[in-house]
């Protein structure tokens, strides 16, 4: 299969995108002074190529009571044993992003609490799986940087 290449209207198209998912296609082609039927075909022909995989709804877990972040490190007793771990952080609402790595973890998660207590109670969720050997915490303090345009910038550049 080639190389899907995009070109420096897909690139505008992705940037608005990526700012609001919701935007619409009319708004865009105003924009950028086409139509919002080459909008459309453009943004059809990014998600054939699987460039554009669904949207996303980005929220506000601060206004929700969730503004507790932690990043847990989970040691195996054997990394066989991976993928009954994983099915059970799956299981675990809080877990919102876990990852198999190497190095010093065998999987590396993202929670997201209310508060400390709460924070404790899901990490006790995760040493409680069978095959956890145990668990290293880390509290985030502030979440600095989040911005998925810088690498799609830094992406089209290097096309």
């Amino acid at each position: 299969m080639s190389k899907f290449r995009l070109d420096e209207v897909d690139h505008q198209i992705l940037d608005m995108l990526i700012d609001n998912t919701r935007v619409p296609f009319t708004d865009i082609a105003k924009k950028l002074l086409i139509s919002a039927g080459t909008v459309h075909v453009r943004v059809k022909k990014m998600e054939d190529a699987g460039i554009i995989q669904g949207s996303s709804l980005t929220l506000d877990y601060e206004k929700l009571g969730y503004s507790f972040i932690a990043y847990v490190g989970v040691f195996l007793h054997n990394t066989s044993q991976t993928k009954f771990v994983l099915e059970r952080i799956a299981d675990i609402p809080f877990v919102t992003v876990a990852h198999v790595t190497t190095g010093k973890f065998n999987i590396f998660c993202k929670i997201r609490a209310r508060d400390t207590k709460h924070a404790k109670e899901v990490i006790f969720m995760i040493d409680d799986i069978e095959g956890v050997y145990r668990t290293e915490t880390m509290i985030s303090l502030e979440e600095s940087i989040n911005d998925k345009k810088r690498l799609m910038h830094t992406i089209f550049k290097e096309l």
